[in-house]
């Protein structure tokens, strides 16, 4: 059983997702052990709590330097064990000590179709209100392993949703949470655990 690591700062609907998925029998090979949230004020902790699954903080303005909450970040998701880390909703930026160390072992999903509308600063109802400026027909969720790159890792899952008449960034957001996010990350999480996921450069290939 792969030992699941959860990194939260918000409300937690993905991390819901996930404790949904497990519920249901869908994540065969690994179990949610620990959440580890930014803010000790996120509602996602509660999610946690109520689920039975430990939770801890870290807060990047409680190290003095990006270097030290890296290195401390890296020792924290060690010393529980973590074989596989998921971001959802996670706002403090990842350092090169706990990338190099979980190297394709970090899952992030990302509220578009990668290449399109991610990098710095697409975030949020940011990713949202440049898909609808665009004009796109189609957007969706991408489920994908964190590299350096800001979402330039390989790509795991990716789910299209329409876009439609009258969308404002708010609707297209609980849209593509509802229809991609919330299915395709518990997806890729299950996918690794079962060890169907095999990474070959910077693209990756499901086993069936």
């Amino acid at each position: 059983m792969k030992n699941i690591v959860v990194l939260v700062s918000g409300g937690g609907t993905n991390l819901q997702a996930l404790i949904d998925a497990q519920g249901r029998g869908e994540i065969k090979n690994g179990y949610i052990s620990t959440v580890i949230s930014s803010n000790p004020n996120a509602y996602a902790l509660e999610r946690a709590e109520k689920n039975g699954i430990n939770t801890l903080i870290i807060r990047r303005r409680d190290y003095d330097s990006f270097d030290s909450y890296d290195s401390a970040l890296t020792e924290l998701l060690q010393s529980v064990g973590a074989d596989v880390v998921v971001l959802a909703g996670f706002m403090t930026i990842l350092g090169k000590k706990v990338i190099k160390a979980f190297e394709n072992r970090i899952i992030n999903i990302h509220p578009a179709l990668i290449p399109s509308f991610c990098g710095e600063g697409y975030y949020g109802l940011k990713v949202h209100e440049e898909a609808l400026k665009k004009g796109v027909k189609v957007t969706g969720a991408t489920a994908h392993f964190v590299n350096e790159i800001c979402d330039g890792g390989p790509i795991i899952i990716q789910k299209a949703v329409e876009v439609k008449n009258g969308d404002t960034p708010e609707i297209l957001q609980k849209r593509v949470m509802e229809q991609a996010e919330w299915k395709i990350l518990p997806k890729a999480v299950a996918l690794f655990c079962e060890d169907k996921i095999k990474v070959i450069g910077n693209k990756t290939e499901i086993i069936e």
